[in-house]
């Protein structure tokens, strides 16, 4: 009984030494996720070492084949090879749902920070903008943006940035509040520093960190948005392959050929499934 009692007793630090390999291992959902992130981020830097056909050149003696050793997704009704295209197409879907997170967190960084440190008149003006931007709904307010930018990939990544930057300036706001009257900032302003450093070198790095969960969902839901602006013919033009265009070139074919909608559709649903359980994982590792 003793032994037993000690074994359990020496169970925390059995666990703390284990070596991170092994409690990596332990959680394979985990690492099933990064693996699929990670391969996507290698389709969309090097498509070329993972295929062998042209995306973009038709084939037309081919064109409608099931999938097959050769052709491992099918073709198009061009006769492309359709996996060449979700690898191809991971660019373009990757690069927009980047700059929609880039520009979300820069904007919503900006405000946020505005807002949190002068208070007052200022936080209350730009509050009551974001609540308005909070009311309406996002993918509407995304699609009436990317209308007056044009359509393409990039300008549907700022349409969709704009869109999330109201939720990443609430999150920084609060976190600017708290950062105000921590024991640093109030030794910066005594020293002397200026507002603009004091933000750029104490309240925004300290208050950055929190939003890592937040980036990772939003880069999912970013995925979503671009490839439904693309869906809808908004987003990427064709013939440049990306994963929302492939499931509308496919949807007239649904029905017969229901593996053109098929792949770029389950691409989609374990890229954001994924990018999900990582944030899920990075929130419950934060204190």
């Amino acid at each position: 009984m003793t032994a037993v009692l000690e074994h359990e007793k020496n169970a925390p630090e059995r666990a703390q030494k284990a070596s991170p390999l092994r409690r990596l291992g332990a959680n394979w959902t985990l690492v099933l996720a990064i693996a699929v992130v990670a391969t996507a981020l290698l389709w969309a830097a090097l498509p070329h070492l993972f295929v062998s056909y042209d995306p973009l050149l038709p084939d037309p003696a081919n064109k409608l084949r099931p999938p097959s050793g050769e052709h491992w997704f099918g073709t198009d009704q061009l006769g492309r090879d359709l996996y060449t295209r979700v690898v191809y197409g991971a660019r373009a879907s990757l690069l927009g749902s980047a700059v929609a997170v880039g520009v979300g967190v820069l904007v919503g960084s900006l405000l946020g920070a505005l807002a949190g440190w002068f208070a007052g008149f200022t936080d209350s003006a730009l509050m009551r903008v974001i609540d308005v931007v909070l009311a309406i709904p996002g993918f509407l307010l995304a699609i009436t943006i990317v209308v007056l930018l044009g359509f393409g990939v990039l300008q549907a990544g700022i349409a969709v940035g704009l869109t999330t930057s109201a939720t990443f300036a609430r999150l920084i706001r609060s976190e600017v509040l708290k950062a105000r009257t921590s024991t640093y900032v109030e030794a910066a302003i005594t020293s002397g520093a200026s507002t603009l450093d004091i933000l750029r070198r104490h309240v925004l790095p300290n208050s950055i960190a929190p939003t890592v969960s937040l980036i990772t969902v939003q880069f999912g839901i970013a995925i979503i948005w671009i490839a439904s602006l693309s869906f809808l013919g908004l987003g990427a033009q064709p013939p440049e392959p990306e994963w929302g265009r492939l499931v509308s070139d496919g949807r007239n074919y649904i029905a017969t050929r229901g593996w053109l909608t098929l792949w770029p559709g389950l691409t989609v649903v374990a890229v954001v499934l994924a990018t999900n359980h990582i944030a899920h994982h990075i929130t419950r590792r934060q204190p």
